[in-house]
């Protein structure tokens, strides 16, 4: 069987990595390999740029320039991981990927679509995720998720403001009306275990 690209996406301190890692275990218990993985990061040159577009203060880089820095990464994370990986009949759950730039750098940056879709296309030779999972929860709850997994040191997109956030919010709600059949939403509220049968209930009709 053909391996499947899943990703995992939304605001800060929705769950994305939680539940890229449980859907791995799932997947694995059904006889499916799978990997996860993030972005920007992945591989050992991708998560060198990580560092870079994550660290330092908010305004270290043009929306220009952090795009172009996410598409070096994804490109060596494509290469070296993911295509790979695929082509070897696994699944590839990934935490951030292609809607993840058209949020950040894209609706709340400024940048149009058709310029970040031809840098992705560039960086990963066209690759598209077979379900992308949108994962949405109340401002209050994921500023709280998020305060607590970074332990008072976010990164520079944590650690901007609450509007700030909301237009990221706003942007993956405009992805999941634009491409409404690979995107779906999830409701991240609960317990983990409750947002993971969300998960299962969307991603296993892709088993079959």
């Amino acid at each position: 069987m053909a391996g499947r690209l899943i990703t995992l996406e939304g605001g800060e301190g929705v769950g994305k990595s939680t539940q890229a890692r449980l859907l791995c275990d799932w997947l694995s218990g059904q006889g499916t390999s799978a990997v996860a993985t993030r972005e920007p990061g992945g591989t050992p040159g991708a998560e060198a740029i990580r560092g870079l577009l994550l660290g330092g203060s908010e305004d270290r880089w043009s929306v220009t320039t952090e795009a172009l820095l996410v598409a070096a990464a994804r490109s060596d994370h494509v290469e070296r991981l993911i295509r790979p990986a695929l082509a070897a009949g696994k699944w590839v759950i990934c935490d951030r990927f292609l809607d993840s730039t058209l949020a950040y750098q894209g609706g709340e940056g400024g940048l149009s679509d058709d310029v970040l879709l031809n840098l992705h296309d560039i960086a990963s030779g066209g690759l598209r995720p077979d379900l992308t999972l949108v994962l949405t929860l109340d401002a209050e709850e994921s500023a709280r998720r998020a305060a607590a997994r970074d332990g008072g040191r976010p990164d520079r997109f944590g650690a901007r403001d609450a509007a700030f956030h909301r237009r990221i919010d706003a942007a993956f709600q405009a992805r999941l009306k634009a491409e409404p059949v690979r995107c779906r939403q999830v409701d991240a509220s609960g317990s983990a275990e409750e947002v993971t049968g969300r998960i299962r209930a969307l991603v296993a009709p892709l088993l079959q």
